[in-house]
């Protein structure tokens, strides 16, 4: 039986824990994407804002990281011993939501330093979703939320957002006068 929330229908427990396993899915096959990309554009290029473009790719990568430590750790678990360590509030502040990226490689992370935090984030969040209770996923969530307003809304656009952020990437590379990749 679905429940009603804020004029939205939210889905039952039975639907939400089969909706998590896909989200899961989901979210493996957005990252694969995102890496095939990353693979094949020159490092040396993260840091460049093409002409035009109001991004690079350093930022991308930054704020996927913070995004998914958003959406899939903080969101679900809440702030953990080690999150501080893990997405300092410099990071936040370079990469979140709003932030203006910037083509100085000086004051940023190394593309190096952000594939691996990037990684750190992706597998600590699948063991989140992994051990998730599945009345978890129908706990309510503070505005902004996407989808519905509990948890699982979040775990849903983990991998729209992420698919976005992807495209962006690959028109960086056009703009960089690399290839497509598929």
């Amino acid at each position: 039986m679905n429940t009603e929330t804020n004029s939205t229908i939210v889905p039952s427990l039975t639907q939400a824990s089969e909706m998590l396993r896909g989200a899961i899915g989901q979210i493996q096959f957005a990252r694969n994407y995102t890496l095939e990309l990353l693979e094949n554009t020159p490092q040396e290029l993260w840091f460049t804002i093409p002409a035009g473009m109001p991004t690079n790719v350093a930022w991308q990568v930054g704020h996927l990281t913070v995004s998914q430590y958003g959406l899939l750790m903080f969101r679900i678990r809440g702030r953990g011993p080690d999150d501080l360590e893990l997405i300092p509030g410099k990071f936040r502040k370079t990469y979140g939501r709003g932030t203006v990226p910037s083509a100085d490689a000086s004051s940023q992370p190394t593309p190096e330093e952000l594939l691996d935090r990037l990684a750190q984030v992706h597998a600590q969040s699948m063991q989140v979703l992994e051990g998730v209770a599945p009345e978890v996923l129908l706990e309510a969530v503070d505005m902004p939320y996407a989808a519905y307003p509990i948890k699982l809304g979040a775990i849903l656009f983990c991998p729209i957002h992420e698919g976005i952020h992807a495209g962006q990437l690959g028109l960086l590379r056009r703009m960089h006068g690399l290839e497509s990749v598929r």
